[in-house]
């Protein structure tokens, strides 16, 4: 009945938009593809797709399809590739999500001896997953997710690897730089600079501004860290950065760190895993190599 190959079929498909296309990228001729799918069609007594004019359009029967592939298609290859890997006495390699900008700084430093400790296993940072990295990881598009806020669904495990402070970043000749704590109303005539994100995901906004009632006079987002810093050292704006961050560039820029309200704000960086994957011992092992950069960051006081 339902093989593997009409599930590729119908995911090609839909990515290519023509049974000629995705005949070519998978190496079939457009007829047996065509007899292979009008086979699986009687056998399940309904249309996968409806033709409309030159173009095809999916049933709801072909919908479902298409969300089984590309959910089911990723993991049989990942299961094979992990075989293979098992079978050449190989780990293979562990694919990392990233959903914050500033984690890519952080992550850096875990990569670097985890590598060193685990010489037959590759690393592959991917940051394309801003703010979609769970359904990456239910997707078996990669293997950890490193993310500020965890999101806890049935099947994943996060564990805390990294404390910081969300702080305000203020240039040489900003007023801010004298008092103790920033507080909301300090940023109605502030431009304020933030990764492009929405407002509804940054900490300065959900836990300082929005609760105040109070919006800076301008929001400006900036996709690098380098430029953001450049923006605030030339007093175009105040950034709200992670503390550590601030102190790496505080050697080369004259920037400062101001505390966000009276207690501050308290985050963590989380790496959230399948359940499933948890004894994998590489997989493991990155987790313990982050949370042994904790400690080191707790000794040397950042």
């Amino acid at each position: 009945m339902l093989e593997r190959s009409h599930l590729s079929i119908v995911r090609e498909v839909e990515r290519v938009g023509s049974l000629t296309a995705a005949a070519k990228e998978l190496h079939l001729t457009q007829s047996a593809l065509s007899h292979s799918m009008k086979k699986l069609e009687q056998q399940l007594g309904t249309d996968i797709w409806l033709r409309e004019g030159r173009s095809l359009r999916l049933t709801q029967a072909g919908e479902y399809l298409l969300a089984v592939a590309n959910r089911v298609l990723p993991q049989l290859a990942l299961a094979e590739g992990r075989i293979r890997q098992f079978a050449q006495g190989e780990r293979g390699t562990l694919r990392i999500g990233m959903e914050c900008h500033p984690c890519y700084q952080w992550l850096l430093k875990v990569v670097s001896p985890y590598l060193g400790a685990w010489p037959d296993v590759d690393v592959d940072v991917k940051q394309k997953f801003q703010f979609g990295g769970i359904g990456a990881l239910f997707g078996y598009e990669i293997d950890m997710l490193v993310t500020p806020d965890p999101l806890y669904k049935p099947g994943l495990a996060f564990e805390p690897v990294f404390d910081y402070e969300q702080v305000l970043v203020v240039g040489p000749r900003h007023a801010l730089r004298k008092v103790k704590f920033a507080k909301p109303e300090h940023l109605l005539e502030e431009t304020l600079i933030t990764y492009p994100v929405e407002t509804d995901r940054l900490d300065i906004y959900t836990q300082f501004l929005t609760p105040a009632g109070i919006s800076p006079k301008r929001h400006k987002p900036i996709e690098t860290t380098d430029i953001m810093m450049q923006m605030v050292t030339s007093g175009r704006g105040v950034a709200a950065l992670p503390r550590w961050l601030v102190k790496e560039y505080a050697g080369k820029l004259d920037v400062a760190a101001v505390r966000l309200g009276e207690k501050g704000i308290a985050k963590q960086i989380f790496l959230g895993i399948r359940e499933a994957d948890a004894g994998i011992d590489y997989v493991r092992a990155f987790v313990e190599v982050a949370k042994g950069q904790k400690r080191k960051a707790k000794v040397k006081g950042d």
